[in-house]
């Protein structure tokens, strides 16, 4: 074990490696969530976009596991807070998340975790517990997001899940 100093602080440089490289891996999921919101499908009938975030979202619980999957969706919606234009179409701010698609975007925290431990609990390279997975993650994201998308629309349950889902 090697050991380093940093500013009087003696570190495991092996912790201190451990650190970067989970900070470059929630940021590069979160990169990827970003990008793929910008591959987005606007639908005449429904604020929702057609987009490849779930997938991204999904994959990257499974590859990386809940924490990091979950700190990477909180540091995507924090960046749309903070008004960059990380969402469907270059949307951001506050008004954006909270919007039409904000359920979906807690679903995407709430998933992320939720996959992630499903795949943490099994073999994630089995091709069931990643199905089963996606499938549990899927069911989070609408669950979470078609009744928001209800609520804000003023529109009912049934719309939202015909329109949304």
């Amino acid at each position: 074990m090697s050991v380093i100093a940093v500013s009087g602080v003696v570190v495991d440089s092996w912790a201190a490696k451990s650190r970067v490289r989970n900070a470059v891996l929630v940021m590069g999921l979160t990169a990827i969530t970003v990008l793929s919101a910008y591959v987005s499908i606007p639908l005449p009938f429904t604020p929702v976009p057609l987009t490849l975030q779930t997938f991204a979202v999904l994959a990257g619980a499974a590859a990386l596991g809940a924490e990091r999957a979950v700190l990477a969706q909180v540091l995507y919606i924090t960046l749309a807070v903070a008004g960059a234009p990380v969402l469907a179409g270059g949307a951001g701010g506050r008004e954006e998340v909270i919007g039409a698609t904000g359920g979906y975007l807690l679903g995407f925290v709430v998933a992320s975790y939720v996959v992630g431990r499903i795949s943490a609990a099994g073999a994630s390279t089995k091709t069931s517990t990643t199905a089963l997975a996606y499938v549990a993650g899927s069911l989070v994201i609408y669950t979470l997001g078609a009744p928001w998308l209800a609520y804000v629309t003023g529109n009912t349950l049934t719309w939202a899940i015909a329109n949304g889902v």
